[in-house]
């Protein structure tokens, strides 16, 4: 029988192997050799943690709240270098989906599809 961790490491190091995972080492080491691009990708990522911290304790976000972070994202998706980065997060987001949903594959065919059930 195969050893499922042995298994994972060997996924682990596929991943580190992909393309998406290169694309994203590279993007993200392009943004922190800029101090323009790493200090507004680091304050839009503290907002982000903020509002995702307030949200899971059930605080709602004020408008206030939103439109800021919604200015913080126009402005950032404007800087090629963390555009760039946001772009190979979403791909390996994307990957890792796939992979999970692969991986789960078996308790799904036990306990069947929660978005099947009504």
């Amino acid at each position: 029988m195969a050893n499922l961790h042995d298994i994972a490491y060997d996924l682990e190091k596929a991943i580190r192997d992909s393309d998406e995972y290169q694309t994203l080492t590279n993007a993200y080491k392009a943004v922190n050799a800029d101090d323009v691009a790493k200090k507004m990708f680091d304050n839009f990522r503290q907002l982000q943690l903020t509002l995702q911290q307030k949200q899971m304790t059930g605080e709602q976000i004020t408008e206030e709240e939103a439109q800021k972070a919604q200015q913080q994202v126009q402005l950032i998706q404007q800087h090629e270098a963390i555009s760039n980065l946001m772009a190979a997060e979403q791909r390996m987001s994307m990957l890792i989906t796939d992979l999970n949903k692969i991986i789960t594959k078996p308790l799904e065919d036990i306990y069947g599809n929660p978005e099947n059930l009504s």
